[in-house]
């Protein structure tokens, strides 16, 4: 049990439902008890998690996994079959669209119905009531019925409400990708205020890089039990291997990663981004020699490797031997801003492989890809390579980023009956460093290259 107070605990947490055969099968089990069997569909067995106050959560899966059921058991809207549920702090919840509003309602006496629905009184609704309203930005919508709504609309006010009732606990669901881009850049700031402010937030998403970026933690579900926690990264990772998985071996990862769990959770930060060379090579003679050689003149250092490469399921193809390095060929991942360099890998086909393309990312320690390049274009790819083929594939990148540590991401892509699918990937193949340097101007992680520049007026006396 974690020594930090806890927002929320579930355990051994199950959901049934029944399943008839006929519809009329529910009315005759009403009135002969007994007489009609139904099936036991569990949406969820046997959840145990853990969340802490201040932590935020993502929870992903499959469509269909029990992730929204977990959360609306959470919320209070659905009651368990078995097991506990312990929420200390108000919730705040944005489910499935439009949950918690009566179409024929206008938009404000939505805001004040949902608002008391949260715990807040009628004075207190009142007061934030323009704060909401300027929040939703739907103009004079909001004197309108709500039956009248686009989904925009619906999810705007939603989330206005949610976010303006002052909630301990902040449950998102997917609700968010509805709305426009610059709505969505709101609604994470506005997030990343109550993070700051030491709300939890439990939060489910398809989108990996949002999952990476805003959470502490992360959960996968399928079938209705969580078979991983842990970094976000990893999970993802985890996760994108397990979608594109061959269905006959989903249920062999599905055992492994119960049994295994997502391995360290040492923070990858704290492996990475802080350790030097000298740290990491113990028992090395290296050890002994003078840091600018070390880093400045051989750029190379054989122990800054990634922990957690993920690899996917092969079809005929094999990635072998990535890496970094200098345009003439040298072994670099202790990289300098400004230069160029190269990624590269070789790919053995055992099979026949059609329309085949290569690909790269890099991401952040976190996980956030900063970007990555094709080596065609869809619609242009290699025709066919051979069985027994070996290429060699380089992508050249210009290094403009921050000091810090990046991961790399290799993936050869092919048609297999009809459809693109990955005939091999890997995730964090590679990894590199690029040094510090004391003359950066530069903010952020990508350095754009932009020349400040700034004029003074003296003033008149």
């Amino acid at each position: 049990m974690s020594s930090q107070p806890q927002a929320i605990v579930l355990e051994n947490l199950s959901k049934a439902y029944k399943r008839y055969h006929h519809p009329t099968d529910r009315l005759k089990e009403l009135l002969l008890p007994g007489k009609v069997k139904a099936e036991t569909f569990w949406a969820l067995r046997d959840i145990n998690l853990e969340i802490n106050a201040g932590e935020t959560v993502g929870i992903i899966g499959r469509n269909g996994s029990g992730k929204s059921t977990l959360l609306q058991i959470i919320a209070g809207t659905l009651q368990p079959s078995q097991g506990q549920v312990m929420v200390n702090g108000r919730i705040s919840a944005l489910l499935e669209l439009g949950s918690g509003f009566n179409p024929e309602f206008t938009g404000k006496q939505n805001v004040f119905f949902n608002g008391r629905i949260l715990g807040l009184t009628q004075e207190e609704i009142a007061s934030r009531f323009d704060n909401i309203a300027a929040f939703a930005d739907i103009g004079d919508f909001i004197h309108q019925p709500v039956k009248t709504y686009s989904s925009g609309m619906y999810v705007r006010l939603a989330f206005a409400v949610a976010i303006n009732a002052d909630p301990d606990i902040l449950i998102v669901d997917e609700a968010l990708s509805v709305g426009d881009e610059a709505f969505q850049r709101k609604c994470f700031a506005r997030i990343y205020d109550l993070q700051e402010q030491g709300a939890t937030v439990l939060f489910v998403s398809h989108s990996a890089g949002s999952i990476v970026e805003l959470c502490d933690r992360a959960a996968l579900i399928d079938n209705g039990e969580i078979i991983l926690q842990g970094a976000p990264k990893i999970v993802i990772a985890n996760y994108q291997k397990f979608l594109f998985a061959p269905i006959d071996k989903r249920s062999e990862l599905r055992e492994m990663y119960k049994r295994e769990g997502a391995g360290d959770d040492t923070s990858l930060a704290d492996q990475f981004s802080t350790a030097e060379p000298s740290q990491e090579i113990k028992g090395s003679d290296r050890q002994d020699e003078p840091e600018a050689s070390r880093i400045l003149e051989v750029g190379y250092d054989p122990y800054l490797k990634p922990q957690h490469t993920i690899e996917y399921q092969s079809h005929g193809a094999k990635i072998k031997n990535p890496a970094v390095t200098t345009l003439e060929g040298r072994s670099a991942n202790l990289l300098l801003r400004n230069e160029k360099y190269l990624y590269s890998y070789s790919v053995y086909f055992s099979q026949a492989a059609f329309q085949v393309r290569f690909g790269m990312m890099i991401k952040t320690i976190t996980g956030f890809e900063l970007g990555g390049a094709a080596s065609h274009t869809y619609g242009n790819e290699i025709e066919y390579v051979s069985a027994g083929s070996l290429i060699y594939v380089s992508f050249e990148f210009f290094c403009a980023l921050a000091p810090g540590a990046y991961f790399l991401n290799s993936g050869v892509v092919g048609r297999v009956n009809g459809e693109e699918v990955y005939l091999d990937r890997a995730v964090d193949a590679s990894m590199f460093k690029v040094q510090p340097d004391q003359d950066l101007k530069a903010t952020g992680i990508i350095d754009f290259q932009v020349m400040p520049k700034v004029s003074i007026t003296p003033s008149i006396l």
